[in-house]
């Protein structure tokens, strides 16, 4: 479960078996996770973050999501 970034109170991170997905991130803080594909950036799934926490969360995603392309693509390959 390499973590990628730590933005505030938030840990982005990915699942080494989930290689066969589309790129996606995952970010947790406290009790609540959420998933977001990459392309295009998208809530894919959420557990008890509320509406203004995933518009914060998109937000950053957005901002980040060359990085976040980049780190799946040296983690998974191509």
């Amino acid at each position: 479960m390499p973590t990628v970034l730590r933005l505030g109170r938030f840990r982005f991170f990915f699942f080494s078996n989930e290689g066969n997905e589309p790129a996606h991130i995952h970010v947790e803080s406290g009790d609540c996770y959420a998933k977001f594909w990459l392309d295009p950036v998208q809530l894919a799934r959420s557990v008890g973050y509320n509406a203004r926490a995933l518009n914060e969360i998109r937000k950053l995603a957005i901002g980040n999501v060359t990085f976040f392309k980049e780190k799946w693509h040296e983690h998974f390959g191509s």
